[in-house]
């Protein structure tokens, strides 16, 4: 490949006003320069978006390629997209995208019948950026709800239509967020929100309080009845659903993203009461579903991994537990079909799916087509074929229809992507970080390419949350491998590969755990020549963008390129916004204690940046919508890296318009953004990209 000519001039960063604001935590004063940037309505902060902006596209439109890029991936992406089918009421329900719809469309047709557009969320705005974010059926599919997004807020609206002819029913309800919607019959349903912040903006407002309400059909808002939370039992996340038989509301709730009581309530006897299962935050639990009185809780209380359990709704305590599926040495989830339990095992962060009957007899494992990440398995009761898909990093998402009887599978829908798996490879290794413990991470790239230690590579984690990282299939992907590229994502700790033992050993006092899991990856594909330092990008979002500003600040010298999307990038404040308290059992605040303090202290990326440093070409992401993880975290860390950043490499910020965290985005946005990602890196790394 040719490096082409360093052409490329920056315009001047903007001259970010510093203010003088300090906080003090246990004696040390902390100053936060930036601290104005927070306030995301004021015309100062707007300014200073738009000037960052027009640096950057005035970097990305100097890139000679990336117009071809941008077109490639456009071809790429122009091919017809489905989701797997569900049944709801008399019809069959599936999404999908014509190829560059940017939302795609939800369809339904009866046996034998032409499909027909049921709900098409590229009319609910001009632009695409109003998104459907979930819709949910009564159990007879006379009426459905479903929630939309605007610029990809996650503050929700939710409209009711009876399914027959598409007319609305009753009020949109406003203000609902971090919610599913639980249909009893058909006189109404269940959802979440939060009360409004009463001041400041309504995206980077602190949400503290989840409330379960039942919405009556044809009752205004106004009028829905507190099921639970409030001041009785205040709680930051409550979620509800119904068994499928309607006769349990089963209620979760929590404080942070780990750990939940559960609840549930006995629809079928009137005037029941809620009756606590557990109540505390130690484990993770909910109801699978129920045979009679019988509940199936799904937990991992004294079982790191994971186990089913039966209990007697008549006396629901632990104490009366019986294992139905035990804890095993990998970790499992589980979903219902057709009278059957499906257990979905991670075997070094890859698919191993169990057939097992309701009394907890396994009836078989369910052959796949690789190695790889399945998916679905879920169907009501009585039915005798489910769907699921099969993707890996060189096997594009495919959806097969399975016989729940036979155990037979076969392709259902193809992906028409054009890419040949035969020309790629993706291998698992294992690598040892700082402290010995063994890594996994897949390697993705062209068969017989040379390990000279001069292939582009992208290396991406999160590690956090308990979130696994599976293979996935991604078009965008297909830019790097076919430039001979490396695609590498290791599964860090704080991750839930591993069971809840290795999401332990990310969090708090042990985070840096998780930042030298990610170095040392990066280390091992330069050791063994996949990659060196000038061809070596690392890329992450959310908790993962906070992985990259940590990796970036404690080894510069390191990576070459560094895409920090949507970070959680000032670790002593993050817990002022939106839920953001409600991940304190990851990361710990400042307020904990002098010890937490001053761990955090060392390593947000906002914190630990130095004057007078050199580093690496950076690009970060982030979105004027973001109400997830607020967008000052990235505005923030921007300002403070171009003030100390003394290299030649340019230090960016593209901050995306009418859009949020990432969900809901436009196909067209989603292209743009990655268009300029792989531009910045190629260009960054001196690599002509070949057409």
């Amino acid at each position: 490949m040719i490096a082409p000519a360093d052409t490329i001039k920056t315009l001047p960063y903007p001259k970010t006003a510093k203010g003088n604001v300090t906080d003090d935590y246990f004696g040390t004063i902390v100053p936060d320069p930036y601290r104005w940037l927070e306030n995301d309505t004021s015309a100062e902060t707007k300014a200073w978006v738009e000037e960052e902006n027009k640096v950057t596209q005035n970097y990305l439109e100097q890139i000679p390629y990336r117009e071809a890029i941008k077109k490639k991936l456009e071809v790429l992406w122009n091919y017809e997209k489905f989701s797997a089918p569900f049944k709801e009421g008399n019809y069959t329900y599936f999404y999908k995208n014509d190829g560059l719809q940017n939302q795609s469309v939800l369809y339904r047709q009866t046996e034998g019948s032409e499909p027909e557009v049921f709900l098409d969320p590229n009319k609910f705005s001009g632009d695409g950026t109003t998104s459907l974010a979930g819709i949910d059926f009564s159990k007879n599919g006379s009426l459905a709800a479903y929630q939309i997004s605007e610029g990809g807020s996650d503050w929700r609206k939710v409209i009711v239509i009876k399914t027959s002819d598409k007319t609305t029913v009753g009020d949109t309800l406003t203000d609902v967020k971090f919610s599913g919607l639980a249909w009893q019959g058909t006189e109404g349903f269940y959802y979440s929100s939060y009360d409004k912040p009463a001041e400041g903006s309504q995206l980077s407002g602190l949400t503290q309080y989840h409330k379960l309400f039942f919405h009556q059909l044809g009752t205004p808002q106004s009028a829905d009845k507190l099921i639970f939370g409030g001041g009785q039992t205040p709680r930051r996340y409550i979620g509800a659903y119904l068994t499928e038989d309607e006769r349990f509301l089963v209620i979760t709730a929590a404080n942070s993203t780990t750990g939940n009581e559960l609840y549930f309530k006995d629809l079928s006897k009137p005037n029941s009461g809620i009756v606590k299962v557990v109540g505390n935050f130690d484990s993770e639990q909910s109801v699978l579903t129920n045979k009679a009185s019988v509940l199936y809780i799904y937990t991992n209380y004294k079982a790191p991994n994971y186990r089913l359990v039966t209990v007697d709704a008549a006396n629901p305590a632990i104490s009366n537990w019986k294992d139905m599926i035990a804890e095993t040495t990998n970790v499992m989830s589980a979903a219902t079909g057709g009278d059957k339990i499906f257990a979905n095992y991670l075997k070094d962060a890859t698919s191993l799916v169990m057939q097992y009957d309701m009394s907890g007899t396994k009836e078989r494992e369910i052959a796949l087509p690789g190695i790889g990440t399945a998916d679905g398995f879920s169907a009501k009761k009585g039915e005798s074929e489910l769907y699921f898909t099969f993707t890996s990093y060189v096997y594009p998402s495919t959806i097969f229809k399975y016989n729940i009887g036979t155990g037979q599978s076969e392709i259902y829908k193809k992906s028409g992507v054009q890419f040949d798996p035969e020309k790629y490879e993706s291998k698992q290794v294992f690598y040892n970080s700082k402290d010995g413990t063994k890594i996994p991470m897949i390697i993705t790239h062209k068969k017989g390419i040379e390990l000279n230690g001069k292939n582009p590579t992208l290396l991406y984690g999160y590690g956090g949350f308990s979130v696994n990282l599976t293979p996935a299939f991604s078009t965008s992907n297909i830019i790097l491998l076919e430039q001979g590229g490396i695609y590498a994502v290791p599964n860090l700790r704080g991750g839930g590969e591993y069971g809840e033992k290795w999401h332990l050993a990310g969090t708090k006092m042990q985070k840096q755990n998780v930042f030298d899991d990610f170095i040392a990856a990066a280390q091992y594909l330069i050791d063994q020549k996949y990659t060196s330092t000038p061809y070596l990008a690392i890329s992450g979002g959310s908790n993962g963008g906070l992985l990259v500003g940590a990796a970036m600040t404690q080894r510069p010298e390191l990576f070459k390129v560094a895409f920090p999307a949507v970070g959680v990038m000032d670790m002593l404040r993050y817990n002022k916004f939106t839920a953001g308290a409600g991940w304190a059992y990851d990361y710990g605040t400042a307020e904990d204690s002098k010890e937490m303090f001053e761990y955090l202290y060392k390593y947000s990326p906002y914190s630990a940046l130095k004057a007078g440093t050199n580093y690496p070409a950076t690009m970060v992401t982030t979105a004027d919508h973001d109400d997830r993880v607020v967008p000052a975290h990235s505005f923030k860390f921007a300002a403070r890296l171009q003030e100390y950043h003394k290299g030649n490499s340019p230090v960016l910020i593209r901050i995306e318009s009418k859009a949020g965290h990432g969900a809901g985005k436009p196909t067209s946005k989603i292209i743009e953004e990655q268009a300029d990602k792989w531009s910045f890196m190629f260009q960054n790394m001196k690599i002509n990209y070949q057409k």
